[in-house]
């Protein structure tokens, strides 16, 4: 089994703010692989950077041993499909004709019986034929992140990109949606991988092969669920406590947040007011880009 992806090198900046640092990560084929870390941490650049919606300054990354820079967006689309965070749009579209669109790289013409079959299947295959003919813009928020995984899913890549996919869904929906990633991952027969970045650590730990946790735009953890995820690291990235159940025959491993951790505060010695008045300066403070 060979790498699907294969990342070296890649750093990323916006101006003087060094989003990503020298990362370096492969993914092997039927894997699905959870990024971790807090906001604003360099997952969803990162997520970017493999799509080439964004462009490193350095990186060397390939697809099935290609160089991702000589492909061009219909070969990309063909090997990739990416959701993104949120989805808000005001068009008017069958929920079909939007799943529809995943199916672009291999429509010239005119569509075909097959691009209709494919979309009718992943409709039914995510649970969601009630919804093929209500419009896109009339459904809610977690509805409509549904629609685009089904999109995703209907463009048959090689690699599921996916930016917080279960961030609007209800609890049975995230659980239904990692279930049907997990087992697209999982088919050998169709060999598909997924890196997905996203906040519940607990959906993390149920259904990845590995978890990856980023801390200040480098990889501080690679690893298996009970690999990376122990206390003594969640605390290191997150600055929470936390208790670990490690996984059983019937029981996924289970992170138990505690408390967050406080940091020592400096105090300012008490003076006079006459003195804190002199000691004011009129510059004014400095603002920093996070």
């Amino acid at each position: 089994m060979g790498n699907l992806l294969e990342v070296q090198n890649l750093s990323f900046s916006y101006g003087d703010n060094h989003v990503l640092k020298e990362i370096e990560l492969s993914i092997p084929e039927n894997e699905l692989v959870s990024i971790l870390g807090i906001n604003g941490a360099g997952k969803s650049t990162l997520i970017k950077c493999l799509n080439r919606i964004i462009t490193p300054q350095t990186a060397e990354i390939k697809i099935q041993s290609m160089d991702l820079n000589e492909l061009d967006l219909v070969e990309i689309s063909k090997l990739i499909s990416y959701v993104p965070q949120s989805v808000r749009s005001s068009f008017s579209m069958d929920v079909f004709d939007v799943v529809l669109l995943g199916r672009r790289p291999y429509i010239n013409w005119r569509i075909g019986e097959n691009d209709r079959r494919v979309v009718s299947d992943t409709l039914r295959f995510l649970n969601l034929e009630d919804f093929a003919f209500r419009k896109f813009n009339q459904l809610s928020g977690g509805e409509r992140q549904r629609i685009i995984i089904a999109k995703a899913i209907a463009q048959e890549p090689k690699l599921f990109l996916l930016d917080e996919p279960t961030s609007d869904l209800d609890l049975k929906n995230q659980i239904q949606v990692m279930k049907k990633l997990k087992s697209l991952v999982s088919d050998t027969d169709s060999p598909k991988s997924a890196l997905i970045a996203i906040h519940d650590i607990n959906i993390a730990a149920r259904f990845s092969d590995r978890i990856i946790l980023l801390s200040d735009g480098k990889i501080v953890a690679d690893g298996t669920p009970s690999e990376v995820l122990t206390s003594e690291n969640i605390a290191e990235v997150f600055d929470v406590t936390s208790e670990i159940s490690q996984p059983s025959v019937d029981e996924p491993l289970r992170v138990f947040v505690k408390d967050e951790i406080k940091q020592p505060q400096n105090t300012i010695a008490a003076e006079p007011a006459s003195v804190l008045i002199e000691g004011i300066s009129d510059t004014e403070g400095e603002t920093y880009e996070q």
